[in-house]
Protein backbone atom coordinates (compact mmCIF):
# COMPACT_ATOMS: atom_id res chain seq x y z
CA UNK A 1 0.00 0.00 0.00
CA UNK A 2 1.80 3.60 -1.13
CA UNK A 3 2.06 5.78 2.12
CA UNK A 4 0.47 8.93 2.72
CA UNK A 5 2.33 12.13 1.65
CA UNK A 6 2.17 15.19 3.88
CA UNK A 7 3.37 18.51 4.42
CA UNK A 8 3.50 20.39 7.45
CA UNK A 9 2.25 24.12 7.42
CA UNK A 10 4.19 26.30 10.26
CA UNK A 11 7.97 25.01 11.87
CA UNK A 12 7.65 26.63 14.82
CA UNK A 13 7.96 24.64 18.28
CA UNK A 14 4.85 22.37 17.53
CA UNK A 15 5.22 22.13 13.66
CA UNK A 16 9.22 21.10 14.03
CA UNK A 17 8.11 18.27 16.58
CA UNK A 18 5.17 16.98 14.55
CA UNK A 19 7.34 17.07 11.24
CA UNK A 20 10.67 15.13 12.86
CA UNK A 21 7.58 12.39 14.58
CA UNK A 22 5.80 12.07 10.67
CA UNK A 23 9.68 11.56 9.22
CA UNK A 24 11.40 9.59 11.64
CA UNK A 25 8.66 7.29 13.69
CA UNK A 26 5.31 6.78 11.36
CA UNK A 27 6.19 4.65 8.79
CA UNK A 28 2.96 4.79 7.18
CA UNK A 29 3.15 9.07 6.26
CA UNK A 30 5.98 10.51 3.77
CA UNK A 31 7.02 13.91 5.06
CA UNK A 32 6.74 15.69 1.25
CA UNK A 33 7.71 19.01 2.50
CA UNK A 34 7.38 21.74 5.17
CA UNK A 35 6.58 25.78 4.75
CA UNK A 36 6.51 28.77 7.61
CA UNK A 37 6.50 32.26 6.59
CA UNK A 38 9.57 32.32 8.24
CA UNK A 39 11.77 31.55 5.39
CA UNK A 40 14.75 30.26 7.36
CA UNK A 41 12.82 28.25 10.48
CA UNK A 42 10.99 26.13 7.08
CA UNK A 43 14.93 25.37 5.47
CA UNK A 44 16.39 24.40 8.61
CA UNK A 45 13.76 21.92 9.44
CA UNK A 46 13.62 20.71 5.95
CA UNK A 47 17.59 20.46 6.25
CA UNK A 48 17.44 18.62 9.16
CA UNK A 49 14.78 16.20 7.49
CA UNK A 50 15.49 15.94 3.72
CA UNK A 51 12.70 17.26 2.82
CA UNK A 52 11.44 20.04 0.55
CA UNK A 53 10.62 23.54 1.21
CA UNK A 54 7.44 25.08 -0.20
CA UNK A 55 7.42 28.40 -1.98
CA UNK A 56 3.98 29.00 -0.19
CA UNK A 57 0.88 27.58 1.47
CA UNK A 58 -0.97 28.11 -1.99
CA UNK A 59 2.04 25.89 -3.89
CA UNK A 60 1.60 23.27 -0.71
CA UNK A 61 -2.74 23.36 -2.18
CA UNK A 62 -1.76 22.73 -5.58
CA UNK A 63 0.90 20.02 -5.06
CA UNK A 64 -0.09 16.40 -5.05
CA UNK A 65 0.46 16.06 -1.75
CA UNK A 66 -2.44 13.71 0.46
CA UNK A 67 -2.86 15.47 3.31
CA UNK A 68 -1.65 18.76 5.52
CA UNK A 69 -0.63 19.04 8.85
CA UNK A 70 -1.44 22.85 10.16
CA UNK A 71 0.61 23.92 12.92
CA UNK A 72 0.44 27.75 11.97
CA UNK A 73 -0.83 30.39 14.45
CA UNK A 74 -4.07 30.32 15.22
CA UNK A 75 -5.23 33.49 13.19
CA UNK A 76 -4.36 31.44 10.11
CA UNK A 77 -6.23 28.12 10.98
CA UNK A 78 -9.29 29.02 9.39
CA UNK A 79 -8.62 30.18 6.01
CA UNK A 80 -6.06 27.28 5.63
CA UNK A 81 -8.70 24.88 6.51
CA UNK A 82 -10.26 26.23 3.62
CA UNK A 83 -7.88 26.16 0.94
CA UNK A 84 -7.07 22.76 2.33
CA UNK A 85 -10.59 21.07 2.04
CA UNK A 86 -11.35 22.93 -1.73
CA UNK A 87 -7.63 21.77 -2.28
CA UNK A 88 -9.23 17.95 -1.51
CA UNK A 89 -6.41 17.47 1.12
CA UNK A 90 -7.10 15.29 4.27
CA UNK A 91 -6.30 17.94 7.66
CA UNK A 92 -4.52 17.54 10.61
CA UNK A 93 -5.36 20.76 12.58
CA UNK A 94 -3.56 21.94 15.79
CA UNK A 95 -5.75 23.17 18.38
CA UNK A 96 -7.67 25.72 18.68
CA UNK A 97 -9.52 25.68 15.10
CA UNK A 98 -10.20 29.25 15.67
CA UNK A 99 -11.12 31.92 18.71
CA UNK A 100 -14.12 33.01 16.72
CA UNK A 101 -16.87 30.50 17.05
CA UNK A 102 -18.38 31.93 13.64
CA UNK A 103 -15.17 31.31 11.76
CA UNK A 104 -15.14 27.92 13.30
CA UNK A 105 -18.39 27.27 11.55
CA UNK A 106 -16.88 28.93 8.07
CA UNK A 107 -14.11 26.11 8.49
CA UNK A 108 -16.21 23.47 9.56
CA UNK A 109 -18.67 23.49 6.95
CA UNK A 110 -16.34 23.99 3.80
CA UNK A 111 -14.84 20.40 5.53
CA UNK A 112 -18.15 19.24 5.40
CA UNK A 113 -18.69 20.58 1.76
CA UNK A 114 -15.78 18.78 0.23
CA UNK A 115 -16.14 15.69 2.37
CA UNK A 116 -12.52 15.58 3.42
CA UNK A 117 -11.31 14.14 6.83
CA UNK A 118 -10.29 16.16 9.52
CA UNK A 119 -8.63 15.54 12.76
CA UNK A 120 -7.98 18.19 15.65
CA UNK A 121 -4.46 17.74 17.73
CA UNK A 122 -6.32 17.24 21.25
CA UNK A 123 -2.98 14.63 21.48
CA UNK A 124 -3.82 13.94 25.42
CA UNK A 125 -6.73 12.04 24.23
CA UNK A 126 -4.23 9.23 22.92
CA UNK A 127 -1.44 9.38 26.17
CA UNK A 128 -2.21 5.82 27.77
CA UNK A 129 -3.12 7.09 31.26
CA UNK A 130 -5.70 9.36 30.10
CA UNK A 131 -7.23 6.96 27.67
CA UNK A 132 -7.39 4.04 30.48
CA UNK A 133 -9.37 6.60 32.22
CA UNK A 134 -11.61 6.88 29.71
CA UNK A 135 -11.76 3.45 28.78
CA UNK A 136 -12.93 2.31 32.77
CA UNK A 137 -15.84 5.09 32.02
CA UNK A 138 -16.93 3.89 28.68
CA UNK A 139 -17.07 -0.23 30.15
CA UNK A 140 -18.66 0.68 33.20
CA UNK A 141 -15.69 -0.04 35.69
CA UNK A 142 -16.21 3.28 37.88
CA UNK A 143 -20.14 2.61 37.77
CA UNK A 144 -22.51 6.39 36.80
CA UNK A 145 -19.32 8.57 36.72
CA UNK A 146 -19.98 11.47 39.73
CA UNK A 147 -17.02 13.76 39.89
CA UNK A 148 -13.78 14.62 38.14
CA UNK A 149 -10.93 16.25 38.75
CA UNK A 150 -8.37 17.60 36.91
CA UNK A 151 -5.24 19.11 37.33
CA UNK A 152 -3.47 21.18 34.62
CA UNK A 153 -0.42 22.86 35.62
CA UNK A 154 2.29 24.56 33.56
CA UNK A 155 6.05 24.43 35.14
CA UNK A 156 6.48 28.42 33.73
CA UNK A 157 4.40 31.15 32.48
CA UNK A 158 4.80 31.36 28.21
CA UNK A 159 5.98 34.80 26.89
CA UNK A 160 4.05 37.98 27.30
CA UNK A 161 4.33 38.69 24.11
CA UNK A 162 2.64 34.89 23.27
CA UNK A 163 -0.26 35.69 25.97
CA UNK A 164 -1.25 38.77 24.21
CA UNK A 165 -2.63 36.78 21.54
CA UNK A 166 -3.48 33.59 22.68
CA UNK A 167 -7.07 33.91 23.24
CA UNK A 168 -6.49 33.67 27.21
CA UNK A 169 -6.06 31.03 29.68
CA UNK A 170 -9.36 28.98 29.05
CA UNK A 171 -8.95 29.10 25.16
CA UNK A 172 -5.12 28.75 25.14
CA UNK A 173 -4.46 26.38 28.43
CA UNK A 174 -7.60 25.09 29.85
CA UNK A 175 -9.27 23.65 26.73
CA UNK A 176 -7.04 20.88 26.83
CA UNK A 177 -8.64 20.37 30.14
CA UNK A 178 -12.38 21.22 28.74
CA UNK A 179 -11.53 18.43 26.04
CA UNK A 180 -10.25 15.97 28.62
CA UNK A 181 -13.67 16.36 30.41
CA UNK A 182 -15.73 16.21 27.44
CA UNK A 183 -13.79 12.89 26.28
CA UNK A 184 -13.51 10.94 29.99
CA UNK A 185 -16.86 11.34 31.28
CA UNK A 186 -18.50 10.95 27.12
CA UNK A 187 -21.24 13.79 27.98
CA UNK A 188 -21.47 17.42 26.87
CA UNK A 189 -20.41 19.96 29.00
CA UNK A 190 -24.18 22.45 29.56
CA UNK A 191 -22.56 25.11 32.30
CA UNK A 192 -19.67 26.84 33.08
CA UNK A 193 -18.68 28.20 36.66
CA UNK A 194 -14.82 30.06 36.76
CA UNK A 195 -12.62 32.07 39.31
CA UNK A 196 -9.40 33.51 38.16
CA UNK A 197 -6.30 35.57 39.35
CA UNK A 198 -2.83 36.55 39.06
CA UNK A 199 -1.10 35.13 41.10
CA UNK A 200 2.33 34.26 39.31
CA UNK A 201 3.27 37.23 37.33
CA UNK A 202 1.46 40.88 37.39
CA UNK A 203 2.54 41.23 33.87
CA UNK A 204 -0.24 38.67 32.72
CA UNK A 205 -2.75 40.88 34.60
CA UNK A 206 -1.30 43.78 32.51
CA UNK A 207 -1.56 41.63 29.15
CA UNK A 208 -5.90 41.15 29.94
CA UNK A 209 -4.98 37.53 31.01
CA UNK A 210 -4.69 35.66 33.83
CA UNK A 211 -2.65 32.69 35.72
CA UNK A 212 -4.31 30.45 37.93
CA UNK A 213 -7.96 29.78 37.85
CA UNK A 214 -11.00 26.83 38.95
CA UNK A 215 -13.58 25.92 36.75
CA UNK A 216 -16.29 23.81 37.73
CA UNK A 217 -18.35 22.04 34.36
CA UNK A 218 -21.57 20.56 34.48
CA UNK A 219 -22.70 18.27 32.30
CA UNK A 220 -25.43 16.93 30.41
CA UNK A 221 -25.23 13.59 32.52
CA UNK A 222 -25.57 15.81 35.77
CA UNK A 223 -21.85 14.84 36.76
CA UNK A 224 -19.80 17.43 37.86
CA UNK A 225 -15.42 18.52 37.11
CA UNK A 226 -13.41 20.29 38.61
CA UNK A 227 -10.29 21.97 36.95
CA UNK A 228 -7.43 23.32 38.33
CA UNK A 229 -4.88 25.41 36.55
CA UNK A 230 -1.88 27.22 37.02
CA UNK A 231 0.75 28.64 34.55
CA UNK A 232 3.40 28.19 36.97
CA UNK A 233 4.52 25.02 39.07
CA UNK A 234 7.73 25.44 40.13
CA UNK A 235 8.07 21.25 40.73
CA UNK A 236 7.63 20.81 37.16
CA UNK A 237 4.43 19.73 34.55
CA UNK A 238 1.81 18.48 36.58
CA UNK A 239 -0.97 16.50 34.63
CA UNK A 240 -3.29 14.68 36.75
CA UNK A 241 -6.98 13.03 36.21
CA UNK A 242 -9.55 11.41 38.26
CA UNK A 243 -12.89 9.73 37.85
CA UNK A 244 -14.57 8.76 40.85
CA UNK A 245 -18.76 7.13 40.21
CA UNK A 246 -20.61 4.69 42.02
CA UNK A 247 -18.62 1.86 40.87
CA UNK A 248 -15.21 3.12 42.37
CA UNK A 249 -12.03 5.31 40.52
CA UNK A 250 -9.92 5.28 38.28
CA UNK A 251 -6.95 7.84 38.32
CA UNK A 252 -4.15 9.38 35.69
CA UNK A 253 -1.28 10.42 37.55
CA UNK A 254 2.14 11.94 36.54
CA UNK A 255 4.75 9.55 35.71
CA UNK A 256 8.30 9.90 36.87
CA UNK A 257 11.40 9.42 35.30
CA UNK A 258 12.22 6.49 37.19
CA UNK A 259 10.54 4.30 39.69
CA UNK A 260 13.47 4.02 42.48
CA UNK A 261 12.64 5.00 45.69
CA UNK A 262 15.51 6.28 48.58
CA UNK A 263 14.33 5.25 51.95
CA UNK A 264 16.37 7.10 54.76
CA UNK A 265 16.10 9.09 58.08
CA UNK A 266 15.28 12.22 56.40
CA UNK A 267 12.58 10.60 54.48
CA UNK A 268 11.69 8.70 51.22
CA UNK A 269 12.71 10.72 47.89
CA UNK A 270 11.24 10.05 44.59
CA UNK A 271 12.48 11.06 41.25
CA UNK A 272 11.08 14.01 39.58
CA UNK A 273 7.66 14.54 37.13
CA UNK A 274 8.39 15.64 33.85
CA UNK A 275 9.47 19.19 33.56
CA UNK A 276 8.47 19.95 29.70
CA UNK A 277 5.27 18.26 27.89
CA UNK A 278 7.23 17.34 25.49
CA UNK A 279 8.70 14.94 28.11
CA UNK A 280 5.45 13.69 29.37
CA UNK A 281 3.68 13.37 25.86
CA UNK A 282 5.31 12.47 22.81
CA UNK A 283 4.12 9.14 22.75
CA UNK A 284 0.74 10.49 22.86
CA UNK A 285 1.51 12.34 19.71
CA UNK A 286 3.35 9.55 18.01
CA UNK A 287 -0.70 7.97 18.68
CA UNK A 288 -2.22 10.52 17.81
CA UNK A 289 -0.48 10.39 14.40
CA UNK A 290 -1.33 6.16 14.46
CA UNK A 291 -4.84 7.44 14.78
CA UNK A 292 -4.93 10.14 11.80
CA UNK A 293 -3.78 7.34 9.48
CA UNK A 294 -6.28 4.79 11.11
CA UNK A 295 -8.94 7.54 10.55
CA UNK A 296 -7.92 7.63 6.48
CA UNK A 297 -8.15 3.73 6.64
CA UNK A 298 -11.83 3.61 7.99
CA UNK A 299 -12.88 6.97 7.07
CA UNK A 300 -13.45 7.47 11.17
CA UNK A 301 -11.50 10.55 12.68
CA UNK A 302 -10.98 10.27 16.28
CA UNK A 303 -11.10 13.93 17.44
CA UNK A 304 -13.54 15.81 14.91
CA UNK A 305 -14.40 18.69 14.08
CA UNK A 306 -17.19 18.94 17.02
CA UNK A 307 -14.32 18.15 19.50
CA UNK A 308 -12.39 20.89 18.34
CA UNK A 309 -15.63 23.34 18.80
CA UNK A 310 -16.65 22.75 21.57
CA UNK A 311 -13.88 23.25 24.01
CA UNK A 312 -13.47 26.33 22.92
CA UNK A 313 -17.33 27.38 23.39
CA UNK A 314 -16.51 26.47 26.87
CA UNK A 315 -13.86 28.72 26.98
CA UNK A 316 -15.46 31.38 26.56
CA UNK A 317 -18.27 30.39 28.49
CA UNK A 318 -15.63 30.20 31.23
CA UNK A 319 -14.11 33.41 30.51
CA UNK A 320 -17.61 35.12 30.72
CA UNK A 321 -17.85 33.57 34.04
CA UNK A 322 -14.87 34.63 35.72
CA UNK A 323 -15.42 38.27 34.11
CA UNK A 324 -18.87 38.43 35.56
CA UNK A 325 -19.09 35.96 38.69
CA UNK A 326 -21.86 34.05 37.75
CA UNK A 327 -22.34 30.51 36.38
CA UNK A 328 -22.80 30.45 32.38
CA UNK A 329 -24.57 28.34 30.47
CA UNK A 330 -22.59 26.94 27.26
CA UNK A 331 -25.59 27.51 25.32
CA UNK A 332 -25.53 31.61 26.15
CA UNK A 333 -22.13 31.64 23.70
CA UNK A 334 -22.52 28.55 21.60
Amino acid sequence: MTNTTIAVLGTGRIGKMHAELIDRQVPALDLHSVFDVFADSAHAVAADLGCDVAESAEHVMASDVDAVAICTSTDTHVDLVVAAAEAGKAIFLEKPISLNLAEVDRALAAVEMAGVPLQIGFNRRFDPAHAAVQQAVANGSVGDVHMVRITSRDPAPPPIEYIKVSGGIFNDMTIHDFDMARFVTGSEVVQVYATAAVRVDPAIGEAGDVDTAVVVLTHENEAITTIDNSRQAVYGYDQRVEVFGSGGMAVSENPRSHTAEIHGPDGTHLSNIPYFFLERYIPSYLAEWSAFVDGLKSGQMPVTGKDGRAPLAIGMAAARSAKEGRPVRVDEVA
